[in-house]
């Protein structure tokens, strides 16, 4: 396919947003639309960059590079290890855990008490106050593209779904198992150091959140695009 770079308006802020491990969803109009128009010009485009652009039908898209580790890295390991915990808790609370993570809200006043409840799983996670709390995983979350934050409310994004996704499957193993009258031991997800070879959930999609820090963006977007060229000449 040869590119016309003059269609791809958004290229550096998407691939700036994309690159830090953003998720473009609607709630980013003029990328998310130039994304969706120009879809195939932009894979084809990231694909000589090493990394892969995923559009989920739900309404997402993110990067995968192609040579994501196996294992994934703290940020994504605590967002996971969080939803896991929601899930629990608004679960024992009577409200519905899929309403709420699929464009539902939740309180900031409500950090306090789940940070109590579960404080054993936290610290797992390096979080032992509530500031921790907010700064390591409801910022982060807000800074992915998980959920927006405003007035002490957060809002969960269609993004939330790549977590909720593997929250329900470990959800259906327990059922299965319990279905089967087995034992089948399945504890909220464990953090792993980073020189562990342990996967902390296998699926398809390793949730790698690491950042791109061996070459720049610029440096890397330049090369792409020499490259794209010299293979059209």
């Amino acid at each position: 396919m040869q590119l016309d770079l003059s269609e791809l308006s958004q290229l550096a802020p998407i691939f700036r947003e994309l690159f830090k491990g953003y998720h473009v969803s609607r709630r980013d109009p003029e990328l998310y639309a130039q994304l969706s128009n120009f879809q195939d010009q932009y894979r084809t485009l990231f694909k000589a960059l090493g990394f892969e652009l995923v559009c989920d039908t739900r309404g997402f898209y993110y990067f995968v590079p192609d040579l994501a580790a196996a294992a994934v890295n703290k940020t994504a390991q605590r967002l996971a290890l969080f939803t896991f915990i929601l899930v629990e808790h608004l679960a024992d609370q009577g409200r519905d855990p899929i309403a709420v993570l699929d464009g539902g809200s939740l309180g900031r006043d409500e950090l306090p008490s789940l940070l109590e409840k579960y404080r054993d799983l936290f610290i797992q996670a390096e979080v032992q106050t509530v500031e921790e709390l907010e700064e390591k995983i409801m910022r982060r979350m807000t800074q992915l593209g998980f959920a927006s934050e405003e007035t002490g409310i957060y809002r969960f994004l269609p993004p939330m779904h790549r977590f909720l996704d593997v929250c329900l499957s470990v959800q259906q193993d327990r059922d299965l198992a319990a279905s089967l009258h087995s034992v089948l031991p399945l504890p909220a997800p464990v953090l792993i150091d980073d020189d562990s070879d342990e996967k902390l959930l296998e699926t398809d999609d390793p949730l790698d959140l690491a950042d791109f820090e061996e070459e720049s963006e610029e440096d890397a977007m330049a090369r792409a695009i020499a490259e794209e060229q010299e293979t059209d000449a």
